[in-house]
């Protein structure tokens, strides 16, 4: 635990919890073992981390968040530009991610960090196991986002909507307030 770490009052952190340089956590968090977060993450109260959930740089977790075995919240985007050589040179991934209170992120899924601004994930929202959220999409409230479902970068997910198991919505791509896309859905379009 860094010496520049706050910890709110009530907190049990778990045998090799690693808390980095200017992390924040509330009162009544819980770090299970092999829990990761990164300098400067900000964490609200009762936060649950399973164990192996990481939170990468300067990520900001609202109250009641739940995190499950494996979650990574604010690993790099998958941005790559091809150079002069026609080779894939990576883009710099600096935005954070911003998960609202009350949400979870079920075992081994990915929210990943934005290239500029930052991933949200609204209030009440739920995603599933193994669901990947690219970088710079934007989740609304209350939404629930299924297994298997992938948001390529910059996708926006309004209030209220369900996205069934292995959805697919293409980047850039609008989804408006309850809207239901059944299991194996491909979006290629604004709904």
């Amino acid at each position: 635990i860094d010496p520049t770490a706050i910890i709110g009052e009530g907190a049990h952190i778990g045998a090799y919890v690693v808390i980095g340089a200017g992390v924040k956590i509330c009162k009544q968090a819980t770090l299970l073992p092999h829990v990761v977060l990164y300098p400067g993450v900000q964490v609200g109260s009762h936060f649950f981390a399973h164990a192996h959930a990481v939170v990468r740089e300067n990520c900001i977790l609202g109250n009641h968040v739940t995190l499950e075995n494996g979650v990574i919240i604010g690993a790099d985007g998958f941005g790559f530009a091809k150079n002069e050589k026609g080779h894939w040179e990576k883009i710099p991934q600096s935005g954070p991610v911003h998960l609202g209170n009350w949400v979870d992120v079920q075992s081994n899924a990915c929210i990943d960090r934005a290239t500029v601004g930052a991933t949200v994930i609204g209030n009440g929202s739920k995603v599933d196991n193994l669901v990947q959220v690219g970088h710079g999409s934007q989740v609304g409230e209350n939404t629930l986002i299924c297994a298997q479902t992938g948001l390529a970068g910059s996708s926006v997910v309004g209030n209220n909507v369900i996205l069934a198991g292995q959805t697919g919505i293409a980047g850039h791509c609008s989804v408006g307030d309850g809207v239901i896309l059944t299991a194996q859905s491909a979006v290629s379009h604004d709904v």
